[in-house]
């Protein structure tokens, strides 16, 4: 009898914890989708003011957007002049200059397989439990067999080059965003973030933009890029880094990869393969297996 006030603590602390990774997941899931339908769009844009006039769209109404929710107030706090915030705004920057680029070469499922390199990185060398290394190992079985199913042998190095080093920046940005969870609770991080790339990417975009950055019509598809591809997952994913362990995320972005595939097929027609079918139940399984495992407390040996 004694033990059953301990027994339903235990219980109760363990369902506490499995709620807050299906939250943390389904933060992870809507960042995802919101971010892919954002690239699709700004393919529309390349044309009219290329990937870098796209980028700088994309920072600076993300900014402005996050600007609005938190009503200006990281610009006047102190904490978020640090280092690491600083060092996120790099990573925001340059993963997404790097990627608006490689799209420009690479099918959108084909780059998003290619920069997923950084999360998995991310998962496996930051990994505490063998099952992430397993889980992990699965999403980049999915990941080969979606590159492949893509087409790999017209693919373009350039923008294999682009994608990867896309993919590193985005590993520093799964990191500084964990570190920047912690300096203080809301959206204070992120915003400074976006702010600070749109600030980065400013020159690039406005010189290859030019004259076109104002049209009306190219002003409405970078907000709504803007929302979808900024706002939006920043807010979601730096949440979602406060209640998940940094390895356990990179695998639960595995489905980006997937994600990606399914977009350009709705969006952009592009079709989906056998073996691409085959890396998406794959990539689902191993998010499946991530998500598990966030809610099961490490036990010290």
């Amino acid at each position: 009898m004694d033990q059953n006030p301990a027994m339903a603590a235990s219980e109760k602390t363990a369902a506490a914890a499995a709620a807050r990774a299906r939250s943390a997941a389904l933060l992870v899931l809507a960042s995802i989708v919101s971010v892919q339908c954002g690239s699709a769009l700004a393919t529309s844009l390349f044309d009219s003011v290329g990937p870098a006039g796209a980028v700088f769209l994309r920072a600076g109404f993300g900014a402005l957007v996050l600007l609005a929710l938190t009503r200006g107030a990281p610009l006047r706090a102190r904490e978020w002049r640090h280092r690491d915030v600083v060092l996120l705004g790099v990573a925001v920057a340059a993963v997404n200059f790097f990627f608006y680029a490689a799209l420009e070469r690479l099918p959108l499922g084909i780059a998003v397989t290619l920069e997923f390199v950084g999360p998995l990185g991310v998962a496996v060398f930051g990994s505490r439990r063998r099952q992430d290394l397993l889980w992990a190992l699965l999403a980049a079985a999915g990941i080969v067999l979606l590159s492949d199913g893509g087409g790999g042998e017209g693919v373009d190095p350039l923008g294999v080059g682009l994608a990867l080093t896309a993919g590193l920046f985005w590993a520093a940005y799964i990191v500084q965003s964990s570190r920047v969870g912690t300096l203080g609770p809301g959206l204070g991080g992120a915003t400074m973030a976006a702010v600070i790339s749109a600030v980065l990417i400013a020159p690039f975009g406005i010189v290859q933009g030019a004259g076109e950055l104002l049209s009306p019509e190219v002003l409405a598809a970078g907000a709504a890029v803007g929302v979808l591809s900024t706002a939006i997952p920043y807010a979601f994913e730096i949440e979602a880094l406060r209640r998940l362990p940094q390895p356990v995320f990179g695998v639960l972005m595995s489905l980006e990869p997937a994600v990606a595939a399914a977009i350009g097929f709705l969006a952009l027609s592009q079709d989906l393969a056998g073996l691409e079918i085959l890396a998406i139940g794959l990539v689902v399984l191993a998010s499946a297996g991530a998500l598990r495992s966030a809610a099961t407390p490490v036990q010290d040996r």
